[in-house]
């Protein structure tokens, strides 16, 4: 445990430190589109955020391979360097995208090639557990054909729900984690030595999103973009494609006793089919409720608008935060949930430990405006909106004579007035005068100097 916590840190230490260097060269190299009617952001901010990713990936394995135990993974499996072709591949992909903005079916064709560098390197699913018939073999076309399906959904999944800052990065980290506790068991418990890649894996992807997402966070610095929100996806579905199609079943000794029993033993081999689909649960919903709005007002399915399921949360109240919390939320707890029933799949206290927790979450979708008070005493400690407000009269008298009359004459000037020159601002770009290379520092300045 100690070395995959140990690679965890660096690869979140090298992504967070190379993110600054990133941003300044991805707004050098004018890797900043223009915003567009359905984003939610309001200034121009750099992609390329994968560049680090990616590199915190390569740190990660790098130390990992000169690592006692987990060196053994390098010697006995191909699939570190499986997964290193595959993401060097779609981070290339994803890097000229943030750039140029290439075709989506150029950015298709390039993730099945992606997965199918992969399976060349034995990367692929041999065989899947059906229930009541127990272990399939696949021909070599059917693994083939099922690990390029998963991967492409996978990294589509992750791309699609890239619409709130940090939101993809939150996601998948609470994806990875569950999904690292899954596969660190069957390789603890069971001592399956087949599983140590997917651990390894995980392990490395916390690190990335974890990394990253300090740059990240609401209002963001920098975004992933396609470089970066590909190559998680990649990432997550190879741990998946290793723990599915490489862990034979039968070495778990689950299929003992009766039918029935053997079914609720079965339940933790279908949990990595399941656990890539905790982050796909919510952008399938949106995609369903997208398809079905549009064609309902007689629009294309494919019309760009702002109906998405984080939009919905910022129109009815939330905040850009709070928006993403709810859905961290409602993710961690399908993952959380799917992986306490693979350990117990009878108990009946974690079904309605679910629905207790779905219920909170329900009542949370139904109080956008409320925000909790601290107690006074507490007030320095927490940020300004969770504060309680003073009287404009109480403050006045806490503040100097001077201070009193710059506010004065700052009330006195119209708001119309201040509001048309935030809007006659120009918001330019250049290289110095950033708001800083790091994640630490003043983030609300519109302006860029040259």
């Amino acid at each position: 445990m100690r070395e995959y916590l140990l690679t965890l840190c660096i690869t979140a230490a090298v992504t967070y430190l190379l993110t600054g260097p990133v941003r300044k060269f991805a707004i050098v190299a004018g890797a900043m589109p223009e915003i567009r009617a359905r984003d939610v952001h309001r200034e121009p901010t750099p992609r390329l955020g994968g560049i680090a990713m990616f590199f915190g990936l390569c740190a990660g394995l790098l130390v990992a391979d000169h690592l006692t135990n987990l060196n053994e993974v390098f010697e006995k499996s191909n699939e570190p360097r499986a997964l290193l072709s595959g993401a060097a591949l779609i981070w290339l992909i994803g890097v000229l995208d943030d750039k140029f903005e290439i075709d989506a079916l150029i950015k298709l064709g390039g993730q099945m090639i992606a997965a199918g560098v992969m399976v060349m390197q034995g990367l692929t699913i041999l065989w899947l557990p059906v229930p009541l018939v127990g272990t399939v073999a696949l021909t070599q076309w059917q693994g083939t054909l099922l690990t390029v399906a998963l991967v492409v959904i996978t990294i589509n999944a992750v791309n699609f729900v890239d619409g709130l800052d940090g939101l993809a990065a939150g996601m998948v980290c609470i994806a990875a984690a569950a999904f690292f506790m899954y596969a660190y068991r069957i390789w603890y418990s069971y001592g399956i030595e087949a599983a140590a890649p997917a651990t390894l894996f995980a392990a490395i992807l916390m690190g990335m999103c974890l990394g990253f997402l300090p740059h990240n966070m609401h209002p963001a610095r920098i975004f992933m973009g396609d470089s970066g929100s590909m190559l998680i996806g990649l990432v997550l579905a190879a741990g998946a494609i290793s723990v599915t199609g490489q862990v034979d079943p039968d070495v778990m000794k689950l299929f003992s006793g009766s039918e029935r029993a053997a079914v609720h033993q079965m339940v933790p081999v279908y949990i990595p089919l399941v656990m890539p689909l905790t982050i796909i649960a919510i952008p399938a919903a949106d995609l369903i409720l997208a398809i079905v709005r549009r064609t309902w007002r007689g629009q294309s399915p494919f019309a760009a608008d702002r109906g998405h399921l984080h939009h919905r949360l910022l129109e009815i109240g939330h905040s850009h935060s709070r928006a993403v919390l709810i859905m961290y939320f409602w993710s961690a707890l399908i993952a959380f949930g799917a992986l306490a029933y693979s350990v117990n799949s009878a108990s009946m206290w974690i079904v309605l430990g679910v629905v207790f927790l779905s219920a909170i979450g329900l009542v949370l979708l139904l109080l956008p405006r409320f925000t909790p008070r601290t107690p006074r005493w507490a007030e320095a400690f927490v940020p300004p909106r969770y504060r309680r407000r003073r009287s404009s009269a109480a403050a006045r008298r806490q503040l100097p004579a001077a201070a009193c009359v710059e506010s004065s004459e700052a009330d006195a000037e119209p708001v119309p007035a201040r509001a048309e020159e935030e809007r006659q601002t120009p918001v330019t770009v250049g290289v110095t005068g950033v708001n800083g290379a790091t994640a630490i520092g003043g983030r609300r300045s519109s302006k860029v100097r040259i």
